[in-house]
């Protein structure tokens, strides 16, 4: 790191400028590390957050917005709007384009062909016969507009208003010259009074105080921007040692001992747990619920048999039925039968 090289002045470098640096660098150090610790943090919590949390969030968003948004228009596009414009598209052609086409073929067509040979035949000749007198009485206007205005009128600027113009230029040109000189004159005593009150005065604080004054604050700012970048290079490598140290301490204060506790403590005693209780609960559960189950299909079977002796004693044993045709063919079964079929599924 540059703090641990010698402090001699490198080449075109003065004492004063080391003077600033060593001072300013090590308090912009100090000033530094822990906004870049805390930098790396913020990251690494903004990485987590983005991985666990932001990313699904924002997948999740987006099918809602599909769901929400999207596939209803596109729905409504593709099962309401396309069919409606296809048919409002067949009713325009059906109802404007056709009969558009047809009166433009019958109608106007011939229209257009009629007025072709009325202009060909009967405007054509009466424009040029028209054009042939318009021609002879503009050369008429001409040749008298010629000979009453512009001829006077070039007479009259060749020898009255040239002579009058060069001797009006004559007399600006010297009422120029001599606003010129008193201008001049002017202009040189306020430029000289100035320069002595003012420019003057005004380089020499220049030159002696604001130059100098400048290159020290500018060796300043120059000195404290480099240590802010040295400081913040520094603090990147100091700030992932940190927090590898405090990962480790983490690791071996709380995740090592949790981790072993969970390996050697919990896990045999789960095991012992769920070999010496739950199993045997668990059988037993399951086998009182066969024996439950046994015994409630004992008893509905004991019930049918008893309801079905009680019916033959009062009414008789019941007729055996015709095969129903009109229903495939298929016969009654007789309730013993169907008890017994009954018995079997239960015991299966």
């Amino acid at each position: 790191m540059d703090l641990e090289k010698s402090p001699e002045p490198a080449r075109g470098e003065g004492c004063l400028v080391v003077a600033i640096r060593v001072p300013v660098r090590i308090v912009v150090l100090v000033l530094v590390v822990p906004v870049r610790m805390v930098w790396d943090a913020l990251v690494v919590a903004g990485r987590f957050l983005n991985d666990s949390v932001f990313r699904p969030l924002g997948r999740a968003l987006l099918w809602a917005g599909r769901a929400v948004f999207v596939w209803p228009f596109v729905g409504l596009w593709r099962h309401v709007l396309v069919p409606s414009g296809r048919a409002l598209g067949w009713l325009g052609k059906v109802l404007l384009v056709l009969p558009a086409v047809a009166f433009h073929r019958h109608v106007l067509t011939p229209l257009g062909h009629a007025a072709v040979w009325v202009y060909a035949r009967v405007l054509t000749p009466l424009g040029r016969a028209c054009a042939t007198a318009g021609t002879a009485v503009w050369a008429g206007l001409a040749w008298l507009g010629r000979h009453l205005v512009v001829l006077p009128s070039a007479w009259v600027y060749r020898w009255i208003l040239t002579p009058l113009g060069h001797a009006g230029a004559w007399c600006g040109k010297g009422l120029l010259w001599a606003v010129t000189v008193l201008v001049t004159g002017i202009g040189a005593g306020l430029y000289w009074t100035a320069r002595v009150l003012l420019v003057l005065p005004a380089l020499a604080v220049r030159r002696r105080v604001l130059v100098p004054a400048g290159r020290l604050l500018g060796v300043v700012a120059r000195e404290v921007g480099a240590a802010f970048g040295h400081a913040w290079r520094v603090a990147g490598y100091l700030s992932p040692a940190v927090g590898r140290f405090l990962g480790t301490l983490l690791r071996w204060t709380l995740a090592e001992p949790a981790r072993w506790a969970y390996r050697r403590v919990l896990t045999p005693v789960g095991h012992v747990v769920r070999d010496t209780v739950l199993r045997p609960a668990a059988e037993a559960g399951r086998r009182v619920g066969r024996a439950t189950r046994q015994a409630l299909a004992s008893a509905r079977l004991t019930a049918g048999q008893a309801r079905a002796d009680i019916r033959r004693m009062l009414v008789g044993a019941p007729r055996t039925p015709r095969p129903d045709k009109g229903r495939g063919g298929a016969r009654a079964r007789d309730p013993r039968e169907a008890s017994g079929r009954r018995d079997l599924l239960t015991k299966g």
